[in-house]
């Protein structure tokens, strides 16, 4: 790092130098960067061209970037003066308000159930935006132990499976922001995640497709890459970088409004620095994902942000672009980097938490689940969902029961049956051989479920049909 830098400071770095623009024979793609097969492919190191800074007569790289000095992406979060005149403050609170208002909608147990289901559906998007479109279907199923008999489609449903066993790692450790924001947990979700993955998802491959680096689980990278037209930090800096962010982003930095804004800035610049071979992305999104659950976002998991980003991939992928952007003029901040992109960047993430959030909102609001929840029976009986057999119209209230309390004790599952024991304790039966309720043993409470059959209509859109 140079003499000149200081942590947190916001004042610019003279970066007038002339800029060595090599035209470049490697193919620009969108990031996140993902190879077209299950294997890994990276990108032809890049050269930088050494040229004299007019200004300070130092030599310069490619970048701007001083060559004895680390990579510098200030500005952290966009400056008070921008923040006032911006809406990020106010979609921050919002955020704060319906991830609460969510939250209080249900029982514990119901809120697990959900949990647990969500993390096929958080998996599904955040492998989708890197090429992995192995549906839900297909990643239960392989939980299961149902594989496909296809080596490809296989691997990329253990790719699934690893995510979805990153995010209950996640779940138990439950870390809070300082354990979060270090260069150490980083590393550690990284390595979780592929210690789990097919070896062949180990390689890296140029593209003639030979293997020309193995990924070291938890390591960061140690060669230069180029992520679409972002020419990532050199590698040499990667370690220093990434103390800085663990130090900017540190959460005693910020307060209120500003902490979920930081999280939000820290997901590009996370992304700017790409500390690792391969996986930043879904790295990234499992960091944001426990960051904003560590801000107090105890509904995070319930709703699903990877859905939003996904659903935007081309939008998402060109807001992370964009503000890997430097500063443009003097009415752009006083960072190296753009604070207009990063001020876009920030927006396009909170709206799509919002939305996110409130889409579960709204799915989970009594008397709306009621009504689902009727609809799903009454398309059972008249055909419309196959290969299953007609309920009685009683098993909605019980269902519905079962979804507002998270269990029943067994004496009341026979009561909200509203019929005789032993029809009741046959409708009951059905039930949980069809997955709609769980038990732990025969005197166990009986819990709320989500199979495959009913989820299109308890959450409607939630992922595509098969």
């Amino acid at each position: 790092m140079c003499s000149a830098y200081k942590p947190g400071a916001d004042n610019p770095i003279l970066l007038s130098a002339l800029q060595g623009t090599e035209p470049s024979t490697t193919p620009i793609q969108n990031r996140p960067n993902r190879a077209t097969t299950h294997s890994r492919k990276l990108k032809i190191p890049f050269i930088i061209k050494q040229i004299t800074s007019i200004e300070t007569g130092q030599k310069t790289g490619q970048n701007g970037h001083m060559n004895n000095c680390s990579p510098d992406f200030t500005p952290y979060i966009p400056s008070d003066a921008a923040l006032a005149v911006s809406g990020l403050p106010d979609k921050a609170m919002q955020l704060s308000t319906v991830s609460a208002q969510l939250a209080g909608r249900m029982p514990t147990t119901t809120r697990k159930t959900i949990v647990h289901h969500m993390a096929v559906i958080n998996s599904y998007y955040s492998n989708l935006i890197e090429g992995n479109n192995t549906l839900p279907h297909e990643i239960r199923a392989a939980q299961a132990g149902k594989l496909s008999a296809d080596q490809a489609k296989r691997d990329l449903q253990l790719e699934s499976i690893a995510h979805i066993q990153v995010q209950a790692w996640l779940e138990t450790e439950k870390p809070d922001l300082q354990t979060l924001y270090t260069p150490d947990f980083i590393k550690a979700i990284h390595r979780e995640f592929y210690k789990q993955v097919p070896e062949s998802f180990h390689q890296i491959k140029n593209p003639e497709n030979n293997v020309v680096n193995i990924i070291t689980p938890g390591n960061w990278r140690e060669h230069d890459v180029i992520v679409g037209q972002h020419k990532a930090p050199p590698h040499d800096d990667v370690a220093a970088l990434m103390k800085r962010f663990s130090d900017v982003y540190h959460p005693d930095r910020y307060n209120g409004d500003r902490k979920i804004i930081a999280i939000m800035c820290a997901h590009h610049r996370l992304a700017w620095i790409h500390p690792f071979s391969d996986g930043n992305g879904r790295v990234i999104r499992l960091f944001t994902d426990a960051a904003l659950k560590a801000a107090g976002m105890e509904s995070v998991g319930v709703w699903c942000l990877s859905r939003g980003l996904a659903r935007s991939s081309v939008k998402y992928k060109s807001v992370l672009a964009n503000a890997d952007s430097t500063r443009k003029g003097d009415y752009d901040g006083r960072g190296v980097l753009s604070e207009k992109m990063l001020i876009e960047l920030s927006d396009f993430m909170l709206d799509t938490a919002n939305d996110q959030a409130a889409y579960m909102n709204n799915l989970l609001a009594l008397d709306q689940m009621q009504q689902r929840i009727k609809h799903y029976v009454q398309a059972r009986n008249d055909g419309r969902i196959t290969g299953l057999s007609p309920l009685k119209n009683n098993a909605a209230l019980v269902l519905y029961n079962a979804f507002i309390f998270g269990k029943l004790s067994r004496p009341l599952a026979i009561e909200s049956c509203g019929m005789p024991e032993r029809t009741a304790r046959r409708l009951l039966a059905q039930l949980k051989e069809e997955g709609l309720l769980s038990e732990t043993s025969s005197r166990s409470d009986i819990a709320w479920e989500i199979p495959d059959h009913a989820e299109p209509w308890y959450f409607p859109q939630l992922t595509p049909a098969a």
